[in-house]
């Protein structure tokens, strides 16, 4: 079959969509992907036998993405693009990245009589809640929550199959009054061939917490670095590692200033796959402090099948599938989200051993590995 994915931003790289289109390939299919691009890339590429197509997007047009339910612009340009490829390359299905283009695909899918799957990444009206941007009086009119929330439901039946990455996601679109049988779960798990193990070892002078992922208010890492304010009386030697980049790092380095803790904290920017496998091998301890909130409630990050892939502790907050996964593997402890005290307590516990997490690798092996979600997805398109 030939298949089109859609994605709103630039590939490559992202891990998610990677590993579903090379599992598709794999499997006999051949897969292209429409993104556009901001950074001068070429228009037509191929990438580890992915075929993709780009379109130039201006500013503005991406600004008004956000408004794209209010303001029928971003759409508009969508679909011109997307209707030359399918008139050019005669494509069987459409699959679209995560929901906003999901109105462009239904479009397709409808004209030219073509598969429409809907890859749900997150709960995007639960996350437009707590972004910055749709937070403020502008972002609240061009973009209220209510019409998101009654555009889900009302595309969501409109799809061939719907692909969610955790069994709380599955039940919530359930909710909605869709048919379970067109709901799959292909979670984030991990693709061991394409996961480096690091043979480094912990730094024996420190008690070393580590996070990589975004940096956003509802990542939580305003926690953690109060958390390390009230614990390192305790754990002298402590600090804390952040790997990964995003709009609210100059908030948190205003707290470690404020909280004199420039010698404990560490940003490292954006870091390959690899740097990110070398630097977590060197921690203690692995974080995901994540705010509990609707969102945080009905996705799971990749970094938890990767902390437990390296066999280390795991202290996450009581995010539902996060806190369902860790207490199934014994991988790690749970704090009470956004509770300082709790998380310093859990700290201290690791640190001094009063608490002993066992090895976790086998679970990724044998239950949360991407070997096995891809047989999922393969089976959407048999």
């Amino acid at each position: 079959m030939k298949i089109l994915m859609v994605l709103d931003h630039e590939f490559p790289t992202d891990v998610r969509v990677e590993n579903e289109a090379t599992a598709l390939i794999t499997a006999g299919h051949e897969v292209h992907i429409a993104c556009y691009t901001q950074k001068e890339k070429p228009a037509n590429e191929v990438f580890k036998s992915i075929h993709i197509h780009r379109v130039e997007i201006s500013g503005l047009m991406y600004k008004l993405s956000a408004a794209a339910l209010t303001l029928p612009f971003y759409f508009r340009f969508w679909f011109k693009f997307l209707d030359g490829l399918f008139k050019k390359h005669g494509f069987q299905a459409i699959h679209i990245h995560d929901l906003p283009l999901s109105k462009v695909g239904s479009r397709i899918s409808k004209k030219f009589g073509v598969q429409l799957t809907i890859d749900l990444h997150e709960n995007w009206p639960a996350l437009l809640r707590v972004s910055t941007h749709t937070s403020t009086l502008i972002g609240r009119m061009v973009s209220p929550n209510f019409l998101w929330t009654n555009y889900e439901r009302r595309i969501l039946k409109r799809a061939n199959a719907i692909i969610v990455v955790v069994d709380e996601a599955k039940e919530r679109i359930s909710a909605l009054g869709i048919d379970r049988n067109k709901i799959f779960v292909v979670s984030n798990t991990l693709n061991m061939s394409e996961f480096d193990v690091a043979a480094e070892k912990t730094d024996s002078n420190h008690f070393t917490l580590y996070y990589a992922g975004g940096i956003n208010f509802h990542r939580g890492l305003q926690t953690v670095i109060e958390a390390v304010a009230i614990a390192k009386d305790e754990v002298t030697n402590l600090r804390f590692r952040i790997a990964g980049f995003g709009s609210y790092r100059h908030n948190l380095e205003e707290l470690v200033n404020k909280l004199g803790l420039t010698d404990r904290i560490e940003f490292l920017g954006y870091l390959t796959l690899k740097a990110v496998a070398r630097n977590l091998s060197q921690a203690d301890v692995a974080l995901i402090p994540h705010l509990k909130t609707p969102h945080t409630d009905s996705t799971i990050p990749h970094k938890l099948f990767q902390y437990m892939y390296i066999n280390k502790p795991i202290i996450a907050s009581n995010c539902a599938p996060i806190e369902r996964i860790v207490n199934e593997t014994n991988s790690g402890i749970i704090f009470n989200s956004g509770d300082a005290d709790d998380l310093a307590k859990k700290i201290v516990q690791l640190a001094t051993k009063s608490v002993i997490i066992p090895n976790a690798r086998h679970w990724v092996k044998e239950k949360y590995c991407w070997d096995n979600d891809s047989k999922v997805l393969v089976k959407i398109y048999s």
